[in-house]
């Protein structure tokens, strides 16, 4: 693939973007040299797609991402350079729902030759990356929960975490299986931990105290365990109505986690305390300021930049003070990027602002789509991938 035209060439570096939230899953891009005073784009290409939400995983050429087509679900492999379809795989049944959308949810998480990915009928699968061949799967409330996925109001939305052979996931059972580790060659079950309920977050890794930690935020709270079994390291309740969890947990090292919840529940800071070889909890502040309905915050410089429902904003990460905050994007959705905030609003405008905590300064804005857009951006090699629940479009940056 041709690397992006962009200002400053010396200091750019094309890197994948190869899982929910790029390749730390915190929503950063480690791109740099890619924005420059007044930032432009140009199309290279915008493709049919078709319902969901899933987002777009870019590696060594070829995107990942999965959508509906008639009556099924696919995951889909197309060619990051001109969007021409590699391969579509079904993974399923169509999943319809009038109050969010249909169409699967889950974001493909590629390690090496594989494509791991989930259906919104609770499917996990793992695929050749080159093919789309299934290699394995695990139908979930089969496998481990006795419930189906209509019992999720909205579907299955978790985005697999893959690290050391085991891909981490919800997997929505009960009694002492919540969570699930599967082998991710051959696809037997390694272990299940927890009892809580089903949310609709991914889980994120972290390291603490010496210690690798898989944290999830389930439909009751943060719980964290240890990847290699499962044992529950440390727990944080966070009730809410329906166990509408959606929002990613936000790592604000060295020992912080942040949390959000739509529905006019809010946002918290937890702060992780290790005590003779036992860990704590303890809240550092909540409030109602940033309310995450579906789209993850992002930490950046001690700040982090989200969306309070339909309105954006930015807190200060230490006390939860409100910095500023700007309408005119809906329940948009956003990463960051050179220093720069890549903001995908509802209504299908992007904007390029600066990541800054002292006042909201656009540099760009562009109109991209004229439907609704819940799909986060994703950045690999300069280039900007964005969907609504009709197309797919790249764009390149500053040429």
């Amino acid at each position: 693939m041709n690397a992006a035209k962009v200002p400053n060439q010396s200091s750019w570096q094309p890197v994948s973007w190869y899982q929910w939230l790029g390749p730390q899953r915190n929503g950063i891009s480690p791109e740099t040299g890619l924005f420059d005073d007044t930032p432009s784009f140009s199309e290279i290409w915008r493709v049919k797609a078709g319902p969901g939400f899933s987002g777009l995983s870019v590696v060594d050429g070829k995107a990942y991402t999965m959508y509906a087509k008639g009556q099924s679900e696919y995951a889909v492999c197309l060619n990051a350079a001109t969007g021409e379809e590699i391969w579509a795989t079904r993974t399923g049944g169509l999943f319809a729902n009038s109050m969010g959308g249909d169409g699967p949810r889950a974001t493909p998480t590629v390690v090496g030759d594989r494509v791991f990915t989930a259906s919104a009928q609770s499917v996990l699968y793992a695929l050749d990356a080159e093919t789309g061949a299934i290699i394995w799967s695990q139908d979930l409330p089969s496998k481990i929960a006795s419930a189906r996925v209509s019992e999720y109001d909205w579907g299955y939305s978790a985005s697999p975490l893959v690290e050391e052979g085991r891909v981490l996931i919800e997997s929505g059972g009960k009694n002492n299986r919540s969570l699930a580790a599967f082998n991710a060659e051959d696809g037997s079950l390694l272990w299940t931990s927890g009892s809580d309920e089903m949310g609709y977050s991914s889980p994120i890794g972290i390291d603490f105290a010496g210690q690798r930690q898989a944290v999830f935020f389930t439909g009751e709270g943060l719980m964290a365990v240890a990847p290699q079994n499962g044992q529950v390291l440390w727990r944080h309740p966070w009730p809410t109505d329906h166990k509408i969890n959606a929002a990613t947990p936000v790592f604000v090292p060295p020992d912080k986690i942040f949390i959000s919840t739509g529905y006019g529940v809010g946002g918290a800071l937890v702060q992780l305390i290790a005590d003779d070889e036992r860990t704590t909890t303890v809240l550092v502040w909540k409030n109602k300021s940033m309310k995450n309905h579906f789209a993850t915050s992002v930490y950046y410089q001690g700040h982090l930049y989200g969306f309070d429902e339909s309105i954006l904003v930015c807190l200060d990460a230490t006390t939860g003070e409100e910095k500023w905050k700007t309408r005119g994007y809906g329940k948009g959705s956003l990463i960051i990027a050179d220093g720069h905030l890549v903001i995908l609003g509802e209504i299908g405008n992007l904007g390029i602002a600066e990541a800054t905590p002292d006042a909201f300064r656009t540099k760009a804005t562009r109109p991209v789509f004229d439907s609704k857009c819940w799909t986060n951006p994703s950045l690999a090699d300069g280039r900007i991938y964005l969907r609504d629940e009709k197309e797919i479009v790249c764009l390149n940056i500053n040429q």
